[in-house]
């Protein structure tokens, strides 16, 4: 059955001058009858659409394989887990948008280790079990007091307007089996270094039993990344936004009968120049070496 389509002989008239197919349109008038301002505002929407076509998704664009998997052997599809499909859009996102840059070093941690591992309790003398991260944690609240443009977000991007925290809650990567998760650890500045490590052991627990309130996962000032229990030297870990740094940590290992930490700065280059992260890095290592600003806080 043929549409009938309301429009005057001026106005079909008017559309064939355009270019315009008035089967196309749609009339604004009663009955759906076309004016000539409904011609008028087809073709410039047709001029937007050549203008500024519209963007293909990710999905879209995604070449498709030429052979599928199966046609080489065995194979099983599984789902990945829900904690790693809500974290993917955000790392892709942090990828594709900050331009990162990672600066990387090594801090003598020989006294450090020499001091953590002899601590005792004062009362039974027994040794106390600390983790080495309640350390660090430590080190780097005392290297962001000293370059407070570490802990900043980027309130605007047009006007880059830059959020200055007063506040020291350090983001922590947890492994768990349903992925990664980054909790944070509030007002570290005020706590004291066995308390961290206790708080520490706590919110890892939570995360892994999927016990930790949503809001945890936001509001920090800086991330931790800590591959020492797995392995491996220095890598680039990915910025969690709206932070502007975040700070990777490698295995300890023996060099020259100095036990020397890898670390792995990576930084949003539009906040963080190089010679920033280099003495951002020193005062770091300053705090993890002889300076045994941790001592202070136990």
């Amino acid at each position: 059955m043929n549409q009938i389509i309301h429009a005057s002989p001026k106005v079909r008239k008017f559309a064939r001058q355009l270019g315009a197919d008035i089967s196309q349109l749609k009339g604004s008038e009663r009955n759906g009858r076309i004016t000539e301002d409904d011609v008028r505002n087809f073709i410039k929407n047709q001029i937007k659409q050549q203008e500024n076509p519209p963007k293909k998704s990710i999905k879209d664009e995604k070449k498709k394989l030429e052979f599928d998997h199966s046609e080489f052997g065995e194979i099983e599809v599984t789902q990945m887990p829900r904690i790693k499909r809500l974290a993917a859009p955000n790392l892709s996102e942090s990828w594709r948008t900050i331009p990162h840059v990672t600066h990387h070093d090594e801090a003598d941690v020989t006294e450090l280790e020499s001091f953590r591992k002899n601590l005792k309790d004062n009362f039974t003398g027994e040794k106390k079990k600390i983790t080495p991260l309640a350390f660090i944690i430590k080190a780097l609240v005392n290297s962001l007091k000293k370059f407070p443009h570490f802990n900043c977000s980027i309130k605007d991007e047009e006007s880059y307007e830059l959020i200055l925290k007063k506040y020291f809650h350090i983001g922590i990567a947890v492994d768990t089996e349903h992925g990664l998760m980054v909790p944070k650890i509030r007002n570290a500045d005020s706590k004291k270094i066995e308390d961290l490590s206790i708080e520490l052991k706590d919110i890892s627990e939570k995360c892994r039993n999927l016990k930790i309130d949503k809001k945890e996962f936001f509001g920090g000032s800086m991330t931790i990344t800590s591959l020492g229990g797995i392995g491996g030297t220095f890598f680039t870990p990915i910025i969690n936004p709206p932070e502007v740094a975040i700070l990777g940590i490698g295995k300890i290992v023996e060099r020259s009968k100095n036990l020397m930490l890898p670390l792995s700065l990576s930084y949003d280059h539009r906040v963080v120049n190089g010679a920033d992260a280099a003495r951002f890095c020193n005062e770091l290592k300053d705090n993890l070496g002889e300076n045994f600003a941790y001592k202070l806080s136990l």
